[in-house]
């Protein structure tokens, strides 16, 4: 089951005792997913959702807090629609849960935002709106670059009302219109973790953080994967490039190479991939890091100094392009 529709099962499921939270989570669940039409002389409310668990749990809220019947109808796929749809219908008294929700207003007009008791509500009224407007059109998608929790809202008042809803439970969420869509989006993984928190989908946010932390794990590796063989890429061109200019020394000084200098100079020769601490258990007798590389060192120094006496190339000049790039 996708991370969206396992939220919408667990969010339908959430009880919620008190009539003022259960009423703004209805009132939500209208303004976001509802539409108004004219039956005759009567207005018929409809509200059109994609799982039959919120539907329901809508129709029974309806009949609790305000005693309306509504028609509970299950509309099959159809041309690009894939899943069923299912319709909450008030033809009955319409007009007057679209007045007590805050669809209309005291005169009839249609009311594009949220009704003001809902928007100065307490934090349990901005959990149920939010919890509302997800079951109505919300999506969530997996941990990762692009992560987010989003709703589709109807107008750029709702959208507004519902940014300020998030705000009222101290999360960040930014609305924008997307192709002529508004939409209140959630980005940041911590804030999307806190509202999943605050709507109690406690199950959905396990199975979110869980995957959540196994791809920054994963990042984690492959970034320290990805450095280390840069590393190894660096070492090894220094390690041949420190070898070429060390044949080139030994080519300048020929039979005037002091011992001591042309024994370190062979030992990186004949182990060109070697670390420095490792050339230097290997001479006889041992040396230290910094002892070997000194000598090293030396050896380059004085070969550079003859060849500038000669006017001839110095060791520098037996380095290739590929041997210089250190990217």
């Amino acid at each position: 089951m996708a991370l969206t529709a396992e939220v919408k099962a667990e969010l339908a499921n959430v009880p919620v005792t008190k009539p003022a939270v259960r009423k703004a989570e209805v009132a939500a669940l209208l303004r976001f997913a509802g539409s108004l039409h004219l039956a005759g002389d009567k207005i018929m409310v409809e509200v059109d959702l994609d799982t039959g668990a919120a539907a329901r749990r809508l129709r029974t809220a309806i009949a609790d807090l305000f005693g309306f019947t509504c028609e509970f109808v299950v509309v099959t796929p159809s041309g690009l629609r894939r899943g069923n749809r299912y319709v909450v219908r008030l033809l009955r008294n319409g007009d007057s849960l679209a007045r007590q929700t805050g669809l209309i207003d005291s005169r009839g007009r249609p009311v594009r935002g949220l009704p003001a008791a809902v928007v100065a509500g307490g934090t349990d009224v901005a959990t149920a709106v939010w919890r509302g407007a997800f079951l109505a059109h919300g999506s969530l998608t997996e941990p990762g670059r692009s992560m987010s929790m989003e709703v589709t809202c109807p107008g750029s008042e709702a959208a507004l009302a519902l940014v300020g809803a998030a705000r009222r439970l101290e999360i960040q969420a930014k609305a924008r219109e997307v192709r002529g869509v508004d939409r209140v989006v959630i980005r940041d993984g911590d804030a999307i973790s806190a509202m999943l928190t605050r709507l109690g989908a406690h199950e959905t946010l396990l199975k979110w953080e869980d995957r959540r932390i196994r791809r920054e794990i994963k990042a984690s590796a492959n970034r320290l994967a990805n450095f280390d063989d840069a590393n190894l890429r660096r070492s090894a061109q220094a390690a041949v490039a420190a070898g070429a200019r060390v044949e080139r020394a030994l080519e300048i000084l020929g039979d005037e190479v002091p011992d001591h200098l042309r024994d370190a100079g062979m030992l990186r020769l004949q182990h060109k991939q070697a670390s420095l601490e490792e050339l230097g258990a290997l001479h006889q007798p041992p040396l230290t890091k910094d002892a070997i590389a000194g000598r090293i060192r030396r050896l380059l120094s004085t070969a550079d100094k003859k060849a500038g006496e000669l006017g001839i190339p110095g060791t520098e000049a037996s380095l290739t392009p590929d041997m210089l790039d250190q990217d």
